[in-house]
């Protein structure tokens, strides 16, 4: 049976002592009704370290998939490199039709998120996320060979297309494997390496750049090629080391397999067992809660995209060289992976994620407000650094908040694939606002970013007030109408919390 506990809504101590203390609700439970809840899954399995299991679970899979969404990021963030080493002058782009190349992108990814998502779940993650890999790894490297403005339109295009199964499939992957109170920190750490590919990618873009002439292509070619062929080599590799989920999983023993279930069972309804319907689908296509995570994402979009094509630019602006401005841009990234994480670890520890939201874009507000009064070079970079370090944390918080909260497996590959595909019309818009004009202070897409994250702090403090209230009401319906037995039937449970 079920153990049919009140769900943890991220808010309650998680030590096992504490675990183990009755509730209010248990406590109105007869003697054996009381006893049968006291059996957790840990003590089903007296042999198995829980903490222990879980770094397990870590090491097998987050290496993986951080390094499949370090190279997505990096394929799609290089053209801000490759402007830089000529991309616009060799293939007769006018900066505004660069722009166009930018928005194409985001126009493929947006399309396809959703109905990736749905590939995935009826697919496998071994099969689908090695195979998108593979595409968008061949595609890049086609940018690389292109010869005109058109063809670099078209490859673009379908760039955006075939990355964009990816985030949105490992979000709803990880809450295939891990507890709800786990999976914030794990989104967490496989999105600093979009910090990473942007430190990372600075310097390789330097490096690279240095081939210029080679085979009669320019740097900014090589930048393509290279770093395509990588993803190439890396996809073939992930067929044998994406696992596809824990009921199938040859790295855990059977008494494991059986933990892993068990836990997630006892969780929320996290393992892979639920058959595809459509009803689950509308479900989450009519619930206002997935539109304010979509919303909340939509107003950290065009920060991030602008934030990450543009930055070399923004800096060369500033009076650099290309490859001085190729390696000023790693510094605002590794300060945007330490607040990441840092953020992720205070988020677990506080059991909150729209506080530390809210806080983080408001000091990427303060970097915006330095880079539109400032313009001198020492104070500009300054805020390219606060944006990047408010901007990171910020998002990475937003995109784990509804895989944690929302339940139902179909349901909440769904919201994912939604909440990425309307959050990226942001960036749609975004690819339009740092146009050639307003070089070199960019006013207008500083503008934008600026009340773009005034917006998100709005749409937080609305989400946070919805959760707040919808617990509010369970709560009450639970003290009227007792706890029910039998299993979770999705987040409108008068069991399921919600984590704000």
């Amino acid at each position: 049976m079920a153990d049919s506990r009140v769900v943890n809504d991220g808010s309650q101590p998680t030590t096992k002592d504490q675990l183990d203390a009755p509730t209010a609700a248990d406590a109105a439970l007869p003697g054996d009704k009381k006893r049968e809840l006291d059996s957790s899954s840990q003590e089903s399995f007296p042999e198995i370290n829980e903490k222990a299991l879980v770094r397990k679970l870590d090491y097998k899979l987050l290496p993986a998939l951080t390094l499949l969404y370090l190279l997505s990021f990096l394929d799609r963030s290089n053209v801000g490199n490759a402007r830089i080493e000529g991309l616009t002058t060799d293939l007769g782009m006018t900066g505004n039709e660069y722009l166009t190349s930018l928005t194409l992108f985001f126009v493929g990814y947006v399309i396809f998120e959703v109905p990736c998502n749905i590939v995935l779940k009826l697919w496998t993650p071994r099969a689908w996320l090695p195979t998108i890999t593979l595409a968008w790894g061949v595609v890049s490297t086609l940018m690389g060979v292109t010869q005109s403005k058109d063809g670099f339109f078209v490859v673009r295009f379908f760039l955006g297309v075939s990355e964009s199964g990816l985030f949105p499939g490992i979000v709803y992957y990880l809450s295939l494997w891990y507890k709800r109170e786990e999976r914030h920190y794990r989104v967490s750490l496989f999105f600093s390496a979009a910090a990473v590919a942007g430190a990372f990618g600075g310097i390789l873009a330097w490096g690279i750049a240095h081939m210029r002439g080679t085979a009669g292509y320019n740097g900014w070619r090589w930048i393509f090629i290279l770093e395509g062929l990588l993803t190439v080599v890396v996809a073939f590799s992930a067929y044998f080391f994406v696992h596809n989920y824990p009921a199938t999983a040859r790295f855990l023993k059977d008494d494991e397999r059986k933990f892993v279930l068990n836990r997630l069972k006892d969780d929320s309804d996290a393992t892979e067992d639920e058959s595809f319907s459509w009803h689950n689908v509308k479900q989450a296509l009519s619930d206002p809660k997935v539109y304010l995570y979509c919303f909340g994402f939509h107003t950290m979009s065009l920060p991030l995209y602008t934030l990450s094509l543009f930055l070399p630019s923004i800096i060369k602006s500033l009076g650099y060289t290309s490859a001085q401005a190729q390696l000023l841009s790693t510094p605002p990234y590794v300060v945007a992976f330490i607040t990441t994480m840092s953020i992720a670890i205070l988020s677990e520890r506080y059991k909150r994620r729209a506080p530390f939201i809210i806080g983080s874009s408001s000091f990427a507000i303060i970097g915006y407000i330095l880079l539109l009064t400032d313009y001198r070079p020492g104070p500009s970079y300054l805020g390219c650094i606060f944006a990047a370090a408010g901007i990171y944390p910020a998002v990475a918080l937003t995109l784990a908040w509804p895989a944690q909260n929302v339940s139902g497996q179909t349901k909440r590959a769904v919201a994912n694939g939604l909440q990425i595909s309307i959050g990226n019309l942001g960036a749609i818009l975004g690819t339009q606002l740092y146009r050639t004009e307003t070089a070199p202070h960019y006013r207008l897409g500083h503008l934008f970013a600026l009340g773009y994250l005034v917006g998100n702090i709005v749409v937080t403090s609305t989400q946070w007030y919805v959760l707040k209230r919808a617990n509010a009401e369970k709560e009450r319906r639970q003290a009227t109408e007792g706890i029910k037995d039998g299993p979770f039937i999705g987040d409108d449970d008068i069991r399921w919390r919600f984590t704000k």
